[in-house]
């Protein structure tokens, strides 16, 4: 794997002058090859990993099932495509197994996730059934841990 990739997918708000000290190569060529990334579609977006635990309010997030009826000559892509437009839908992968496609998708409420699944999603043409999971708690996202080990209370109750 490409260490500059790795690097900024672990951390994206370093500088080009601390890719180029880490990496060992000019800062003109860091830079360089960040803008051909770009460029060429392999860097999408730089985001910052934010636990939406600690936010009031933040809404709800859930993770949907979907199996679906793939199309001819089509299969599960255009499908999958026409899951974009939604502004509740994060995520949309392609999955190997017990179902087709995987969802993440944010409301403000459970109640309105659980309405755009079933007036919305279940509704769609092609779906074959849907399985809604609720996110209660995030422990870790994309390598981030959202626990503050250092302040667990780790004393052991003696008897």
């Amino acid at each position: 794997m490409d260490r500059l990739l790795q690097l900024l997918s672990e951390n994206s708000s370093l500088t080009t002058a601390e890719l180029s000290m880490i990496l060992g190569e000019p800062e003109d060529y860091i830079s360089a090859q960040i803008r051909e990334y770009e460029k060429s579609g392999i860097i999408r977006g730089y985001r910052a990993v934010v636990n939406w635990d600690a936010v009031p309010e933040s809404g709800v997030v859930a993770l949907i099932e979907l199996k679906v009826a793939p199309q001819l000559q089509k299969g599960f892509d255009e499908f999958a495509e026409s899951l974009l437009g939604y502004e509740q839908v994060e995520s949309v992968y392609l999955m190997a197994g017990a179902y087709d496609l995987l969802l993440t998708v944010k409301g403000r409420t459970i109640q309105d996730v659980s309405a755009f699944v079933a007036k919305q999603l279940a509704a769609m043409n092609g779906i074959l059934s849907t399985a809604t999971h609720f996110m209660l708690k995030r422990y870790k996202e994309n390598g981030v841990s959202l626990v503050d080990v250092d302040k667990k209370d780790r004393r052991e109750m003696v008897l």
